[in-house]
């Protein structure tokens, strides 16, 4: 798709240039530190083992090492209670075989240090034993033992004290740096933890996103291209006395672009744009997160003019004092609290703009929303027909498609999609004409996608009773003529009982026109429709199923959303007790008595529906069976089928995938393969732009 050239905001004048961001140094990394841990281990295993110096007996000692004249000499030293004696031997000796086995291979020192030492009562003892010993030796050929005053003061504090404390300040390094997040760089330092997580885009480092990119966004483009503008070309509107707005929120639900265009601004604003989440400021410890955002505002002032994008910005933008333990700290408030005043503070500098996105702005707190914050906010809604027409285009550029894919006949098959959704599509097309082996993606390949995308898996494999699988027949053909006979209900395009997802077992697809209002006439027959599957196993079997359990929740809450928030009821009267921001605190804003009415008129209404569907079911009694029969037979009906089964339709509704595409009344042409808006199977596939879950 390409831009309009009227609208794109034209350069004037380059920016000076920005200063290229320094490289980051080699990251630290933990592997290290595990490995100087493990190597310390075996060093101290290696060097102070206990078994270095082997004990032995004094009459082993006397009789093989003190009589033959082995021993160079002796160590005498007080040890706990006892006298430990060192016995040192002759170099030239050592070699001999009986010295053999009290040399271990970790015995560091032994050729110059003791080999074995022995044990005696007392130094008077061991003087007495020694003499008693060499008698028959000349004095002064004699061996007694040196006596020596030791304090094993190196390993009492080595691993009493030092070792502990070492192990200690490695561990709290360690849980520094985790919980830092490597925040900041420097290796994620203790110091840095402060420091802002935004990631910086600048000359050096485009994004290569462009508002060509971006596409079914054209008012939310032109809102977010101005502000590029005026970064690019402040003459233009300060000439006029305007001021440039300091922040824009985007709001919309997700998988509609919002980040998307986020990143187009960061590619075609050409100044510093620094990008975050939310929950980067949030941290564990207090004061960190107010301090992310100092940090964040001052890296700003230092190349403004520039653009802060924060995604997700309900993760610190909470209204306050809601939910909050009394008396406590919260983090949040006070992250929230900072980002305010740097936002529009007493001394707030220009030439920061704010960009956030949201898809709860509901829960935002006020003080956040006001102007001189976020002066706009631009909606960004689920496209229209136009829209997905241009979204289609765009995700359909990278796939070899075959000439008769037609984006238009694309975007009116999938009305409520959103852009996530589309590109979804594409990407499941291509996957699935891969797999059939195909040169390129056929319109068959984009129906099967758009089915795997709403309704899941198909599972052919799945082993089903004949007796269910008469039960799901009859399920879901009541579906299909309550649809198929009632003014108001969506026309009918596809029926199947063929399982997918998890736990479906059918399921019938709908082409719903695109609208935002809804009538009485129109909720209570989309809900006639619904309960058309449970009126005809009821009618047949004479007995009822769990199949319809989705069928029954939508049915429900669509009930209690006609009474209670759209005022569709004259008893309860024009009230409304819609509660999107939780302004009640979870207490009914009305009175038990009302309570206990809502809820009788609830299955008041229910029970209505339920006799409608049944008689109109009871009337098509024969088309009702000749549909389950055909169904059980072919196991997919498209609505070509159903027209040669039950006639043509008595309505003569257009639907928009008619007017879009055909111009005519006529909806062969879409018959196969048409799919939205599932309901009806054991577990319903439901359409995101059905009226059950649609608000006007």
């Amino acid at each position: 798709m390409k831009e309009n050239p009227n609208t794109k905001p034209k350069l004037i004048k380059k920016l000076p240039n920005i200063p290229k961001k320094p490289q980051k140094g080699s990251k630290f990394n933990i592997i290290w530190v595990y490995g100087a841990i493990i190597l310390g281990l075996f060093l101290l295993q290696f060097l102070f083992s206990a078994d270095t110096i082997k004990d032995v007996t004094y009459r082993t000692f006397e009789t093989q090492m003190l009589l033959p004249g082995d021993v160079e000499k002796l160590v005498a030293y007080k040890h706990e209670d006892l006298v430990k004696v060192e016995v040192y031997i002759k170099k030239d000796k050592l070699n001999e075989a009986k010295y053999k086995k009290y040399i271990s291979k970790n015995n560091f020192g032994t050729q110059n240090g003791p080999l074995v030492y022995f044990t005696a009562g007392s130094m008077d003892a061991l003087d007495a034993q020694l003499k008693e010993a060499q008698k028959n030796i000349p004095p002064d050929q004699q061996i007694l033992a040196e006596k020596e005053t030791r304090q094993s003061t190196f390993n009492s504090w080595f691993f009493t004290v030092i070792i502990p404390v070492l192990l200690f300040i490695g561990f709290w390094i360690f849980i520094m740096r985790r919980m830092g997040g490597g925040a900041g760089g420097g290796g994620g330092q203790i110091f840095n933890i402060g420091k802002s997580k935004a990631t910086l885009f600048d000359k050096e480092s485009q994004v290569n996103v462009t508002f060509n990119d971006v596409a079914g966004l054209e008012e939310a483009k032109q809102e977010v291209m101005e502000i590029v503008d005026f970064l690019k070309n402040p003459q233009k509107y300060t000439n006029l006395g305007g001021k440039i707005p300091k922040g824009a929120l985007l709001v919309g639900s997700p998988g509609t672009g919002k980040t998307l265009l986020a990143k187009a601004v960061a590619g075609e604003a050409q100044v510093p744009f620094f990008s975050l989440s939310g929950s980067d400021f949030v941290e564990m410890f207090v004061g960190v997160g107010a301090s992310r955002v100092r940090d964040l505002f001052k890296q700003a002032k230092d190349k403004a003019p520039c653009i802060i994008f924060i995604d997700e910005v309900d993760a610190i933008g909470r209204a306050r004092g809601k939910n909050s333990m009394m008396g406590g700290n919260d983090e949040r408030e006070n992250t929230l609290n900072q980002l305010l005043v740097e936002m529009d503070g007493f001394g707030t500098d220009s030439g920061i703009i704010i960009l956030a996105a949201t898809n709860r702005p509901d829960v935002l707190d006020s003080a956040l929303l006001r102007p001189g914050r976020f002066d706009r906010q631009i909606s960004i809604d689920k496209p229209d027909l136009v829209g997905r027409e241009q979204i289609f285009k765009v995700h359909l550029k990278p796939i070899k498609t075959d000439e008769i894919v037609d984006a238009k006949k694309l975007s009116a098959q999938t009305p409520g999609f959103a852009g996530a959704e589309i590109a979804n599509v594409c990407n499941e097309a291509a996957l699935i004409a891969a797999r059939r082996n195909k040169k390129s993606v056929d319109m068959q390949d984009f129906q099967d996608a758009i089915d795997r995308v709403i309704g899941g898996l198909e599972k052919k494999n799945k082993i089903i009773s004949p007796e269910e699988k008469r039960i799901v027949a009859y399920h879901e053909a009541g579906h299909a003529i309550a649809g198929w006979f009632l003014e108001h209900a969506d026309p009918l395009v596809k029926v199947s009982i063929v399982p997918r997802g998890v736990a479906a077992l059918g399921y019938a697809q709908y082409l719903p026109k695109e609208q935002f209002l809804y009538t009485t006439e129109q909720l209570t027959d989309g809900m006639c429709m619904t309960m058309g599957g449970r009126v005809a196993e009821d009618l047949v079997f004479q007995k009822i199923s769990t199949g319809a359990q989705n069928d029954l929740e939508r049915i429900t809450k669509l009930a209690y959303a006609m009474i209670t928030i759209y005022g569709m009821n004259s008893v309860i009267g024009n009230v409304s007790f819609h509660d999107p921001q939780n302004e009640y605190n979870f207490n009914k804003p009305y009175s038990e008595k009302t309570s206990e009415l809502i809820d009788v008129e609830v299955r008041k209404l229910v029970e209505e529906v339920y006799n409608r569907t049944k008689q109109l079911l009871t009337d098509k009694r024969e088309g009702l069976e000749k549909l389950a029969q055909k169904l059980l037979e072919k196991e997919i009906l498209f609505q070509a089928d159903l027209e040669e089964i039950l006639g043509k339709r008595p309505f003569d509704n257009r639907t928009t995938y008619d007017e879009f595409v055909n111009g005519t009344g006529d909806q062969k042409p879409a018959a196969e393969g048409l799919l939205h808006h599932g309901v009806g199977e054991a577990t319903d596939v439901s359409a995101p732009t059905s009226p059950t879950q649609t608000e006007s």
